[in-house]
């Protein structure tokens, strides 16, 4: 009660405030080169919410109680950011005709998309943010995203779950990780870059936000440069070329606009061995506008991508095959065969209605995206696993025997890899011949959403602006296996070879190609949201304060009955809910024209992601033990610096995570004994703070300088509890325990460092843009303090136990103990990019060339790595370790070396 009350005397408050003479700023905004009108784009106070989308004509008209400096800025997709002092003093200021240059590095942000896209097919990668970031213009941000990213830099260490992004108002991020899937609007650059970011805890007119931003992709054809744009690129990176053709008519005279656009991409093999690209996009947009005030919408989005996989490999690896080798794929008939293919195609429909008056704002939209994702992979039955990096064929396998190393069986398996380092599909097909011991599958996720979204946003003239939001999105995933190639065996018994129990025991057992085998369920997640956003501007200062409701629904629904899991295989689960809350409040002080203040604070309450819910939903309805909801309490101060040659931002922040739970999933020689577990860590907290700073200095009126740097600090900081769940369907002599689980009790990680990419980055660069309109930068950046994954369960009491005796080691010292388990950092590195384009003006048409250079001189480096698990006791360990070069060393993704990009486009 008292919490209303104080928020209605707030509400009063900004209502009631006394009436001032009004400001109002006026002017017309031209294309500088062809000094045609512009249309598209936002202008805006700084530092304030009053704001306007610019009208026919390029007219503007802003009015405001605030007086004093201020900053007018002009904001438009493919344009150069215009920031304008201006004295506010009542009455009316026309400041006539303002004219804005092209960005002649637009295409930065197709270099961006080509060097990120690895990101959004490995899961590890996908948790970086420099999609999130394109759209930013903040100085460090851009570097963390077209710089630092080649190395999964994140900033704050935030996992990209935490940046919420939406398409033209309606979410887009996903319950499964949590994450928004970029694929689903790949390749559609010309038509995806007019977003509005929203850094951090920052208030945004469309969410209630996460802790890294918020971005919006707004795809109109009224916000949309009218015309024709078609481009072509080459690339060694993920794709080798790409050709992509857009038209938007803008709105005609009929009160009708439309809008295409489509892409292609492609490559045989990418810069990493046997990663094939193949990939299409395609968007349809039509908008009518009745009158000036209400739109309505409709768009279709399709966009189908494919591509070879890569994985971790050891050291031992990497230095017998190299940084780019991929274990995954092979020659079949003289053509590359990849095991590990991914595939998304998940069309987009989506309806908005959007309503503008001087004071509000209301859009509406109604979506649905159905399709599937599948992901290609060997199965193995009764045979040797065809991974040709698999540790019995590596040399450190005879080199750490048991019983004592055997250096001539070493030099042979060397040499044998480097003879036949690929997959052997040849021989797939002549051991299915006789048994059916090798098996070529998909995992397949169809998915079906259904989203509804309304936002409002109501500007008083007394500064006072009002925000809310309701939201309703629900989730169908259907999960299954199903047979691509039995490599000319007949058919497959579907049963578990370790325990010879049959996976469905409502079918024959029988499967052939194109069957469903091994499991199949349904998730259903249901959320409701909703916000309500106040805030304040004044002469002096701007605040915010913003509040969040969510209710999540999670259930699943079994299709197999398990024999390994006769009891809750089959059928539906019982409903897992949350109620979650979040408060956030910004309060930003003007000290001056050229110096300003803002904090920040937030406190979220939020359910986990869906792939922390269930323990193995592939076999059973299992959910973790008593699951909670996440607390993020987190803070940030900043420091504006806007001198006429200086540019910068300091920031400085602290984020907490607690009750975070974490599902793994491997096979393990524990210290209770040996089984393919499932992982389940609970009450696990995070610690992220830091700092970061960008500065930038305009040295004459064509050559610019920056300094960027992050200094962070993350750690575990909490032990967590931890428990292994396994199947009881083996021997009794083999089961770990006739229960299922064994609770392990507390891991010690409290104080290790988390694995979230560099913690440190530097980045010095220059830029020089010529009046004939080329341009030519370049960065040195410094990268440090990365870490790799650590293995949990090796830091549990389990861990110093015999798995033969039950007792610990003798020799399993805490000093010993200490030096075996000590965290190692990557090996900290520098890298050098170059860009550098020009463009054209001819009869009307507007050409632009674009190339970049990234790791100019080819340095070897590691963005991210993880321990593994197999060796989950002391004596196993250290054996593992005696010859410096273990068979389960720490598993690491290597980076690209020099890479380039070039990009040509015609517009008009």
């Amino acid at each position: 009660m008292e919490f209303l009350l104080m928020v209605y005397a707030i509400l009063l408050m900004g209502f009631s405030l006394k009436a001032q003479q009004l400001t109002k700023v006026v002017g017309r905004v031209f294309d500088l080169q062809s000094k045609r009108v512009i249309e598209n784009g936002m202008v805006m106070l700084e530092g304030t919410s009053i704001s306007q989308i610019l009208s026919g004509g390029g007219k503007f008209r802003l009015s405001t109680s605030i007086r004093g400096a201020s900053i007018l800025l002009i904001s438009v997709p493919e344009f150069k950011i215009m920031r304008l002092p201006i004295q506010l003093e009542g009455g009316i200021m026309d400041l006539g005709t303002l004219y804005l240059d092209r960005d002649i590095t637009l295409e930065k942000t197709d270099n961006l998309i080509s060097l990120t896209d690895t990101e959004l097919f490995e899961d590890e990668g996908s948790a970086v943010s420099s999609g999130l970031l394109q759209a930013s213009r903040d100085l460090f941000l851009n570097r963390a995203a077209f710089d630092f990213g080649q190395a999964f830099f994140r900033v704050r260490g935030y996992d990209a779950q935490y940046g919420k992004v939406s398409i033209n108002g309606i979410p887009m991020n996903r319950p499964i990780d949590g994450r928004p899937q970029w694929n689903h609007w790949g390749g559609l650059n010309d038509v995806t870059r007019n977003q509005q970011f929203t850094n951090g805890l920052e208030a945004s007119d469309f969410t209630f936000g996460g802790i890294l931003g918020t971005t919006n992709i707004d795809i109109r054809p009224s916000v949309l440069r009218p015309g024709y744009r078609f481009s072509s690129s080459a690339s060694n990176r993920t794709y080798l070329g790409r050709m992509m053709a857009t038209y938007n008519s803008g709105i005609k005279k009929n009160r009708l606009g439309v809008l295409f656009s489509a892409s292609r991409r492609w490559a045989k093999e990418g810069y990493i061995n046997g990663t094939l690209y193949d990939a299409f996009s395609f968007i349809g947009a039509m908008e009518f506008q009745p009158d000036k005030r209400n739109s309505i919408e409709l768009l279709a989005i399709l966009a189908s991508n494919r591509r070879g996989r890569s994985g971790a490999i050891t050291e031992e690896v990497f230095k017998l095959a190299g940084k780019r080798y991929n274990p995954y794929w092979g020659y079949q008939n003289g053509e590359i065969r990849n095991s590990r293919e991914r595939k998304i195609v998940e069309p987009l429909l989506m309806v908005n209605y959007k309503y503008t008056s001087g004071k509000f704002y209301l859009n509406s939209g109604v979506a649905y995206q159905f399709g599937s994702e599948t992901r290609s992979r060997l199965g193995y039955y009764n045979a040797p696993n065809p991974d040709p990096s698999y540790y019995r064929y590596m040399p450190s396998f005879y080199l750490n025997s048991p019983i004592g190393a055997n250096f001539l069986s070493a030099n042979t398996a060397a040499e044998g890899f480097s003879q036949n380092p690929q997959l052997n599909w040849t021989s797939l097909y002549t051991a299915n011949q006789k048994e059916t011991a090798y098996v070529f599958y998909n995992d397949v996720s169809e998915n079906r959403r259904f989203s509804v979204n309304t936002i409002g946003n109501y500007l008083s003239d007394n500064g006072f602006q009002l925000d809310f939001g309701l939201g309703y999105d629900r989730f169908i995933f259907d999960m299954y296996a199903r047979i691509i190639d039995l490599f000319g065996a007949d058919s497959h018994l579907d049963i578990d070879p370790f325990s010879n129990t049959r996976n469905d025991l409502n079918a024959d057992g029988l499967v052939n190609e194109g069957s469903i085998f091994n499991y199949r369920y349904k998730i259903d997640a249901t959320q409701y949201d909703a916000f309500l956003q106040m805030r304040w501007n004044h002469k002096r200062w701007a605040g915010f304060l913003a509040g969040r409701y969510a209710m999540q629904n999670y259930q699943r629904e079994g299709l197999f009955q398990n024999e390994r899991f006769l009891e809750n295989s089959i059928g539906k689960s019982r409903p897992i809910s949350f109620n979650d809350y979040g408060i956030k409040a910004g309060l930003s002080i003007q000290a001056s024209g050229r110096h300003r203040i803002a904090a920040h604070m937030a406190q979220i309450i939020q359910a986990p992601v869906l792939q922390n819910i269930f323990i193995n939903p592939r076999e059973n309805n299992q959910v973790v033990p008593e699951p909670k909801s996440e607390k993020i309490s987190t803070v940030d101060l900043n420091y504006f610096l806007r001198l006429p040659k200086i540019n910068g931002r300091a920031t400085g922040f602290y984020t907490r995570f607690q009750n975070l739970t974490d599902i793994n999933f491997f096979f393990v020689d524990s210290g209770v004994g040996s089984d393919f577990v499932q992982e389940v860590l609970t009450d696990l907290d995070k610690l992220h703070l830091g700092i970061e700073v960008g500065l930038e200095y305009q040295l004459s009126t064509t050559v610019k300088l920056s300094l960027v740097g992050a200094v962070g600090k993350y750690l575990y900081a909490s032990d967590p509890n931890i428990t292994i769940n396994f199947d009881t369907a083996g021997a009794a002599e083999d089961l770990i325990d006739p229960g299922g689980n064994i609770d392990l009790g507390v891991a010690k990680l409290k104080d290790y460092k988390l694995s979230q990419g560099p913690q440190q980055a530097f980045a010095l660069g220059w830029e020089y843009r010529d009046p004939k309109y080329w341009w030519v930068g370049g960065t040195a950046n410094y990268l440090a303090n990365n870490y790799p994954g650590i293995s949990a369960i090796t830091r549990t009491q389990s861990f110093l136990l015999d798995p033969e005796t039950g007792q610990p080691f003798p020799n399993a010292t805490e000093a010993n103990v200490r030096n075996l388990l000590a965290q190692k950092s990557l090996d900290n590195f520098y890298l050098l990019n170059l860009v550098g384009g020009k463009s054209w003006l001819k009869n009307g048409k507007y050409i632009s060339l674009f190339i970049s250079v990234n790791n100019l001189f080819d340095t070897v480096f590691r963005t991210g790595g993880y321990e593994q698990s197999r060796n989950g006791n002391f004596g196993q360990l250290s054996q593992d370790n005696l010859s410096g070069s273990p068979s389960f060393a720490p598993k690491y993704w290597y980076g690209y070396g020099r890479t380039y990009f070039l990009n040509l486009a015609l517009s008009f």
